[in-house]
Parts: structure tokens; C-alpha cells; sequence
């Protein structure tokens, strides 16, 4: 079956509600995702693929140089099949065509391999306050 990806692409509050509580293992709930991405972001890319939404990536920016990835997340069932990989690359696609010379990310260690070796980012010195 077919994957199709589009930056800015149409999604809707439940699917991505669904999709982001798969990903992240809580409950679904009732994020108004439209509004949020409308408000805050450069913009987001999404999977489709048979009609659903099979992934999912938000890109966060500074309004200039900085570009930054939040809420990366796939299908379960499409997991380790190179979906990610591609929203990301769209992702840096939409963000370098918006201007944008810098692409961040934060993740959890278990994702080391995926950003660094099947995304291509480089490991940096960061730090973080927890608020």
C-alpha cells in the first residue's frame, strides 16, 4: 500500500489525538491539534496511507533560523518501515525551503538510532532546565 506525504497537510483532531496516544502510549485525548499547528508551527507533515493518518511530525520554529521537530510519530504497525525516516526528511524539506538553517530535535535514548543513523542528525552538546 501506498504512503503519501505532504507538509502542511490537511489532518484532523481525532485521528491525530489517536495516532499521538498510540505513539506515546496514554489516553487519547481531546487536543484541539488544528489550532495548535495553525497558531504555532512552521509547519507539519503528514502520513497517509489507505485514507488514515499513518504518521505524524510537528515543526516548531524560532520565525527565523531555527527550526525545531516536536510529537514525531508513526503507526505502530508501520513502525521500522522507513515512515519516520521520510516525515522527518520532509520535514527538513519544508523547514530549509522556509528559510530555515537549523533542524533540532530532543528525544529519549531509545531513539538515538533512528534520529541520528536513519535521520541524519548530528549529535550536539544541549543542555535542558525541566520546568
Amino acid at each position: 500500500m501506498t504512503t503519501t506525504y505532504l507538509w502542511r497537510g490537511d489532518v484532523d483532531n481525532g485521528s491525530l489525538n489517536a495516532l499521538h496516544a498510540e505513539a506515546f502510549g496514554h489516553p487519547v485525548e481531546e487536543t484541539d491539534w488544528r489550532a495548535q499547528l495553525e497558531r504555532h508551527s512552521l509547519g507539519w507533515v503528514c502520513a497517509h496511507q489507505g485514507g488514515s493518518l499513518a504518521g505524524f511530525v510537528n515543526v516548531a520554529w524560532d520565525g527565523g533560523a531555527h527550526a525545531f521537530l516536536l510529537d514525531t510519530a508513526v503507526a505502530r504497525h508501520l513502525r521500522s518501515r522507513g515512515v519516520g525516516a521520510r516525515l522527518v526528511a520532509v520535514a527538513a524539506d519544508g523547514a530549509r525551503a522556509a528559510g530555515c538553517e537549523w533542524l533540532h530535535v530532543d528525544f529519549e535514548d531509545h531513539l538515538r538510532a533512528f534520529y541520528f543513523h536513519a535521520c541524519g542528525f548530528k549529535e550536539t552538546p544541549a543542555g535542558l532546565i525541566a520546568l
